[in-house]
């Protein structure tokens, strides 16, 4: 049964840093791209970026050169570092299989995601 645990939520200044991770299991993390989303009160889930198998990675405009993701496929891990982060990127970041949420559509597995609060 698959699982992804989101952590390393928390509080951060304007122009701070913040590194959360992502553990998988139940099914095969190395042989799945991962990407990372986010959800605010006012947008619905939105892409972040994503790392594929071969470690290439690919992100959204606005956040290019300040995040970046990695992965370890013997931890079933994915990393998401988060560098000069703006009030407006606040919200809950989730991990899942970008495969798995087109698949399966609304009835996608979602972990419980973790918070990220930028506020002076």
């Amino acid at each position: 049964q698959m699982q992804l645990v989101e952590s390393g939520g928390g509080l951060v200044q304007p122009g701070g840093s913040l590194n959360r991770s992502c553990a998988a299991s139940g099914f095969d993390f190395s042989g799945h791209h991962m990407s990372w989303y986010r959800q605010t009160p006012e947008k619905a889930r939105e892409w972040v970026g994503i790392i594929f198998t071969s470690g290439g990675t690919s992100y959204k405009d606005s956040v290019k050169g300040r995040f970046t993701i990695s992965r370890d496929n013997a931890k079933n891990t994915m990393y998401l570092q988060m560098n000069s982060l703006k009030s407006e990127e606040k919200g809950v970041y989730y991990c899942n299989s970008p495969a798995k949420v087109t698949q399966l559509g609304d009835r996608a597995y979602w972990g419980q995601g973790t918070q990220v609060t930028v506020s002076s």
